[in-house]
């Protein structure tokens, strides 16, 4: 059986030997395609393998139909909106995802957008401290709970919102839950948003809910950018002069935040959470872990679609 490694932004060599020798060691046969321009050249590669390794790449009905052999994708990384489900589904093919491996990449670089902000974006004048600060996680999951774990070193108080976690999870923690996002918006002047891309939360933190946020507020976003409304973010910072908007998911407004509101607005250049040698090793190997289990013994664990 064939696994392709599936990725126009590459693994770290590190983490590819590691894919290489976990599919290897089970008999399998590992097939890379790295840094593809084309999408003709991708649907060439998954014609002949039974499972795909991604990263950011999208799988849609075009690629499912061109892998006739195929019966698994996993997705290395926590997210999985780049795999039309759907579509997988209908062709019996089974996807998943590697839940927990990039969480603490994703975490420290969420406190580090927090720094950045609170010390001015480090332009020589005269910051605040995270200590004592309010810091609300929006979706208390894998990232949400390392961000709780790192912020509690900078001694901030930390609330939390999840409508599927239980409240004791949190408390138990050391973090106190809130009943309503609003009520977290509300509360806190830092929220770090950790919630995945859902029809349910495209586009849900909107003007409404920003406006409700305190004096200095500072959001963090290094989850989707389809969950911000980025057209009622830019008017919110527009009518508000003491607030600021850090991300590593660029905007479709990025040059225009860019110009507005140089000192208040930062994104990185590309989606860099899992940008650590580290998480990439963790989620890649995972990922062949996953695949292998699958094909030679059915397990389903991580499995998310129906």
């Amino acid at each position: 059986m064939k696994v392709l490694i599936l990725t126009e932004k590459p693994f770290a060599a590190e983490a590819v030997k590691s894919i290489r020798e976990v599919i290897e060691a089970s008999g399998m046969e590992p097939v890379i395609l790295e840094k593809y321009t084309e999408k003709a050249q991708a649907l060439d590669a998954v014609k002949e393998v039974e499972a795909i390794i991604i990263r950011s790449d999208t799988v849609d009905a075009e690629w499912l139909d061109a892998a006739k052999k195929l019966k698994i994708v996993v997705r290395a990384g926590a997210g999985y909106d780049n795999v039309d489900l759907d579509a997988a589904t209908a062709r019996k093919v089974v996807v998943m995802n590697t839940p927990g491996q990039n969480s603490n990449a994703v975490a420290e670089l969420a406190l580090g957008l927090m720094v950045y902000a609170a010390r001015n974006f480090y332009d020589g004048s005269s910051g605040t401290e995270l200590l004592g600060k309010k810091l609300g996680i929006h979706a208390y999951g894998n990232v949400g709970r390392n961000v709780a774990r790192i912020a509690k070193g900078f001694g901030m108080e930390i609330y939390a919102y999840d409508a599927y976690c239980p409240a004791e999870a949190m408390e138990k923690d050391g973090v106190r839950p809130l009943a309503s996002v609003e009520e977290l918006y509300a509360t806190c002047q830092y929220v770090s948003v950790h919630i995945p891309a859902t029809d349910e939360t495209k586009n849900s933190i909107n003007y409404a809910l920003l406006s409700k946020m305190p004096k200095k507020a500072v959001l963090i976003n290094t989850a989707r950018k389809e969950v911000i409304n980025e057209t009622e973010l830019a008017k919110w910072m527009d009518e508000r002069s003491d607030v600021k908007y850090l991300t590593d998911i660029l905007p479709k407004n990025h040059e225009e935040m860019l110009e507005k509101f140089p000192k208040r607005y930062f994104s990185t250049p590309k989606k860099m959470g899992a940008q650590t040698a580290e998480a990439n090793n963790n989620a890649g190997i995972a990922a062949a872990n996953q695949i292998v289990d699958y094909l030679l013994n059915g397990n389903t664990k991580f499995q998310v679609n129906l």
